[in-house]
């Protein structure tokens, strides 16, 4: 964006004092870790996320011009959504589901201010906290699919799906994935030690992502696995690592496909897996299955410039929308309709600009880049508009947007050359 070259660079150094930057890049772990709780409400991650805004906000957070176009995006989007709420706001979790947008908002500011400032350190701190609260999630799906918890597999699977910590199995899976790349890139990167504990790491999250037998978290992981590597090994500085990605991404694979043929010998995983990776399932085909509503819930949509509220779609379908941009038409009418794919849309072509730009953060960079892409396609399927893990995505990514703008420019070589006298 053309905002973000002057803006980005007139960025000040964070210069907290040393126990303030400590509290702050904790809280931040804490977000993440939270992340994967989210069964009860308020869930931890709720919690965990109002008590760093005001932490952060006390301790000298602050609003920057260069994140006005985003404040305008999700305002103009929530907006909508309120306004189209209006006729329905007597109707069951109607209110609650405006909040909850306004919320989600909030936490996108959020978490592009807080990433845009001391950019590697807080970025590599969301990335732990992502990767324990993922391995805590995984285990207890993975012990209540095999009720290794006495009672735990009712409160931790659905539909005999795992789902852990989440309500559902979808979300479940979804949100393992960008914990699974962080995990990923650990073992084709980091020194032998590291790499060994990350990779125990993968097979519990990775197996987590199986058990919740979701087939967009399965084709979300393979997908976006690969664009992450791929652009790993383009932007390597060296042969040697290049081949180092490349190998061991190679014997991963293989690993992944015999852990895969050992869980399929057993006849419950065997017949749930076949039954979930069929293409033809019941609710997708037909003239009100899951893409026969979308055709005829685009047609309603043109002569809706209110659309219908939120959580009214399924009082004409059988179903939801699962498309989350044709639920904003829907819930929010043509303002919301036009704003939400506009901001999405926006952050993912500002996202190419960055993918080779040589920050200190690049690693992470490109598995949020990955993992984000992957949950904009996934939201063409399924609905995807209240996933805490997608917002979080769309504020750290404008984060890094900036920060990468700051840092070019602290970085530039003809700045920082004096200007020699006349």
């Amino acid at each position: 964006m053309a905002y973000a070259a002057t803006a980005g660079a007139s960025l000040p150094s964070t210069t907290a004092a040393p126990g303030v930057l400590a509290l702050q890049r904790a809280l931040v772990w804490l977000v993440g870790a939270t992340g994967a709780i989210v069964f009860i409400e308020p869930s931890p991650y709720e919690l965990a996320t109002l008590a760093a805004c005001v932490i952060f906000f006390a301790t000298g957070l602050r609003m920057r011009l260069v994140f006005i176009p985003l404040l305008l995006l999700l305002f103009l989007v929530n907006i909508g959504y309120s306004i189209s709420a209006v006729a329905v706001m007597d109707r069951p979790n109607v209110p609650n589901w405006i909040a909850t947008s306004w919320y989600m908002a909030i936490t996108v500011i959020f978490f592009a201010m807080v990433i845009s400032e001391d950019t590697a350190a807080r970025l590599d701190m969301l990335r732990r906290g992502l990767v324990v609260g993922a391995v805590i999630a995984s285990l207890a799906g993975i012990a209540g699919y095999f009720n290794f918890v006495p009672g735990g597999r009712d409160l931790l699977t659905l539909y005999d799906r795992a789902r852990g910590t989440f309500k559902d199995p979808n979300v479940y899976g979804a949100f393992l994935i960008l914990p699974a790349l962080f995990a990923l890139q650990s073992i084709v990167s980091d020194k032998l030690g590291k790499a060994l504990r990350s990779a125990v790491a993968f097979g519990i999250i990775s197996l987590a992502i199986l058990l919740s037998f979701s087939r967009a978290a399965w084709g979300g992981l393979i997908l976006t696995s690969a664009s992450m590597l791929a652009l790993m090994v383009l932007t390597s500085r060296s042969q040697a690592q290049r081949s180092r990605i490349i190998v061991i991404a190679l014997v991963t694979v293989v690993l992944a496909a015999a852990l895969v043929a050992i869980l399929l010998s057993f006849d419950s995983i065997a017949n749930l897996f076949k039954q979930r990776a069929s293409l033809d399932q019941s609710y997708d085909g037909g003239r009100f299955g899951r893409f026969g509503r979308h055709i005829l819930g685009a047609e309603m949509a043109l002569g809706l410039p209110f659309g219908i509220g939120p959580l009214q779609f399924n009082r004409f379908f059988p179903e939801d929308t699962h498309n989350s941009y044709l639920n904003a038409f829907m819930s929010g009418g043509w303002l919301s309709g036009v704003c939400y794919p506009a901001l999405v849309f926006v952050t993912v072509l500002t996202s190419f600009r960055y993918v080779f730009v040589r920050v200190p953060w690049q690693p992470i960079y490109l598995a949020i880049f990955a993992a984000f892409l992957g949950t904009v396609g996934e939201s063409f399927i399924i609905d995807t508009d209240h996933w805490r893990h997608f917002w979080m995505m769309l504020g750290t990514m404008w984060g890094m947007f900036v920060a990468a703008e700051r840092w070019k420019a602290d970085n530039n070589p003809v700045l920082l050359t004096p200007a020699k006298p006349s």
